[in-house]
């Protein structure tokens, strides 16, 4: 069976939101559009406590977009963003929800980042998506929504290590730095992932 997954495609994301993705409404007709061609969809959310430690605000002497350590892993510091029953943690009002059969949040742990659907960064804690979609026999998982480079980037990743063979819709994923992403996709191919455009699927 195949599912869409809808990555973070939240107002906090996209233009007007605190860490917006340049032009990253521009995906959501497309998302829309791909959930015709779907039986299962599912979606995740960044749902951060508001004292997460992934935010500049809780580092004194730090700016948006530094890199410090956090409890041993590299973390960048972003402005405050997604958090938990904020208009910012909200779906874009512009995306279709009434096919979500699931959301899976993230995020929620004050002292450790997520940027994968799957697992926290530290692959410390599952969110419970890989046994929802085993449970509902998926075996093709295509990813979509913000950003690329990061949370789209991540999810691909351990999609692909659960044993999904896994499809980024390239034009349904904008990021935050093309380079980056660039490299994200040549990354997922080589790890056995696969890239693709949204027409292949209509």
């Amino acid at each position: 069976m195949k599912a869409l997954l809808l990555i973070d495609i939240q107002n906090d994301f996209i233009p007007g939101g605190a860490l917006a993705v340049p032009e990253g409404d521009q995906i959501i007709p497309i998302a829309n559009k791909l959930q015709e061609k779907f039986d299962l969809v599912v979606a995740t959310q960044d749902w951060h406590p508001s004292n997460h430690k992934s935010f500049a605000s809780q580092h004194p002497g730090h700016v948006t977009f530094d890199v410090v350590d956090l409890n041993g892993l590299e973390q960048v510091l972003w402005p405050d963003h997604c958090v938990q029953a904020t208009g910012g943690a909200d779906f874009s009002p512009e995306l279709e929800v009434q096919k979500i059969e699931a959301i899976f949040r993230k995020g929620t742990n004050p002292a450790i980042d997520s940027y994968s659907g799957f697992y926290d960064n530290g692959h410390l804690k599952a969110t419970g998506l890989a046994d929802y979609l085993r449970g509902k026999q998926v075996t093709e998982l295509y990813l979509a929504g913000l950003a690329g480079d990061y949370c789209v980037y991540f999810s691909a990743k351990d999609a692909i290590s659960e044993g999904f063979k896994t499809y980024l819709v390239e034009d349904a994923t904008l990021p935050i730095n093309h380079e980056q992403f660039a490299a994200a996709k040549e990354d997922i191919r080589n790890r056995g992932g696969n890239i693709v455009k949204s027409t292949a699927i209509f």
